[in-house]
């Protein structure tokens, strides 16, 4: 390690910077981002650089020659786009002990600037001794992908608390234990949601912090978490930390084996759903070992397919949980038919085509009896049915008794976004037959006009096959 990484306390002294063009304006909207007191040399005599009066304000501008100027007090010098004049401040800064950053010019730069990921209070820099900012970057990229986005507001949180607590706490190990406790339980989970209220009554609560440290049993809680339609890309940033922090994940058939890899090794995983005339353990016994996992201080995730509020009886768990006093959140997925319309290029809305959706489900035919298929035959409305499969002739015979057209658009779409995803499109006359070409769900329709814009199909050899031997026929 060429480079020790340190941080500069700005409040203490200004930073010179000398140079010109958009290489000056690039390294004045990092150090303004900072709050950092600037003196700048613009050696092209441009004073123009677009500033607000916030930052105007930290801005100074100099005119005399940076060679001869007065540097007592200065914290640190930058050259961006300074040429000649750069290396000849490197020479000076050196002797003065000052630190010097010359723009990609390691030989006179005594520091270098790392890429940054900023998230208030809590900064993380990136380098790679200024042999590669690009890999630097792409490393912050994975980085900011991976923290959450309110990991700043948390350490300030604490920070708020941390001394009243430590003065409570007599002993240094008592108050890591008890601050690691407060970061990954419900304390931490309600700030990070954006519940900070809630966070601080919970713990000023905390009477006896020492205790509460101490405490063998952890606080357990419950992250209802959408896996989205299969691709494993499509999990959100927010899932896939709550799938490396669990330690029990109860999961659904329909989540996929990629998705399922992304749980740490570790984790026990216990598989509570069902597909269609399948056995399964029932949704009372899957909230009564949610809860009982939770109680047991165990961070548990209920993993579902699509999106937990969607079809997905998260609702149902979520009162379960409230009853029980179980702490919990819920992070979204990409439902299935948001998901399928992607995959298959179906604008589920189009100005003046389609400008209404419903979403329904019809898992049997006797599903399919009970719907008022008389609200769904505006020619301007998109209707996107799950688990239609098996009722597809039910669902086609309720629309046309409602009045739709036999001509209506509808696209069956299965095993939407993973790698054997496939498609059929035709007319609501041939809904089964299009079912019965996709082999195989899970699967959603969509009928309405939106179908028509679908892009091209993806189909296996053997349908192919079995196309092209119909068409000879």
């Amino acid at each position: 390690m060429r480079f020790l990484p340190v941080f500069l306390d700005l409040k203490t002294g200004p930073v010179v910077l000398i140079g010109a063009g958009e290489l000056l304006r690039a390294k004045l909207r990092v150090l303004t981002a900072a709050g950092a007191r600037i003196r700048v040399h613009a050696i092209d005599g441009d004073r123009d650089l677009s500033l607000s009066s916030e930052d105007a304000a930290r801005v100074e501008f100099a005119s005399d020659d940076p060679l001869a100027a007065d540097l007592s007090g200065v914290i640190a010098v930058v050259c961006a786009g300074a040429g000649d004049v750069g290396v000849a401040m490197s020479v000076r800064a050196k002797a003065l002990g000052l630190p010097i950053n010359v723009m990609d010019d390691l030989e006179h730069s005594s520091f270098i600037f790392p890429a940054i990921v900023d998230r208030g209070d809590v900064v993380v820099a990136v380098g790679t001794g200024g042999t590669s900012p690009v890999v630097a970057r792409r490393v912050r990229e994975k980085i900011e992908a991976l923290l959450p986005a309110r990991i700043g507001e948390l350490a300030e949180f604490i920070g708020g608390f941390r001394k009243s607590i430590n003065e409570r706490i007599a002993e240094f190990p008592l108050r890591r234990r008890f601050w690691e406790r407060v970061i990954d339980g419900p304390i931490g989970a309600a700030v990070l949601a954006d519940r900070k209220s809630e966070a601080a009554a919970a713990l000023k609560a905390i009477a006896d912090p020492s205790a509460f440290a101490r405490a063998d049993k952890p606080e357990g809680s419950v992250a209802l978490v959408g896996a989205g339609p299969g691709d494993p890309d499509l999990l959100t940033i927010k899932a896939l930390r709550a799938l490396q922090d669990a330690d029990i994940v109860f999961h659904d058939e329909l989540v996929s084996p990629e998705i399922l890899d992304r749980i740490r090794r570790d984790t026990t995983r216990v598989a509570v759903g069902r597909r269609v005339g399948k056995p399964g353990i029932g949704q009372d016994a899957i909230n009564k070992r949610m809860i009982e996992a939770a109680q047991s201080g165990q961070r548990v995730v209920r993993l579902k397919g699509g999106d937990p509020f969607v079809f997905g009886r998260g609702g149902e768990e979520m009162e379960a949980l409230r009853a029980a006093g179980i702490a919990y959140s819920i992070i979204p997925g990409i439902t299935a038919g948001i998901g399928g319309a992607a995959d298959f290029e179906v604008p589920l809305t189009y100005r003046h085509e389609a400008t209404r959706i419903t979403f329904l489900t019809a898992h049997k035919a006797r599903d399919a009896e009970v719907v008022d298929w008389s609200t769904l035959t505006d020619t301007k409305m998109t209707v996107v049915v799950y688990m239609g499969m098996t009722a597809a002739p039910a669902i086609r015979a309720g629309l046309f008794a409602a009045g739709r057209s036999p001509e209506t658009p509808v696209g069956v779409f299965a095993r939407v976004t993973r790698p054997d995803a496939q498609g059929a499109i035709g007319t609501l006359r041939d809904l089964p037959e299009l079912v019965r070409r996709t082999n195989g769900g899970p699967a959603i329709l969509i009928i309405g006009e939106v179908v028509r814009h679908a892009g091209s199909l993806r189909q296996t050899p053997s349908q192919i096959i079995s196309d092209l031997l119909d068409a000879a026929e």
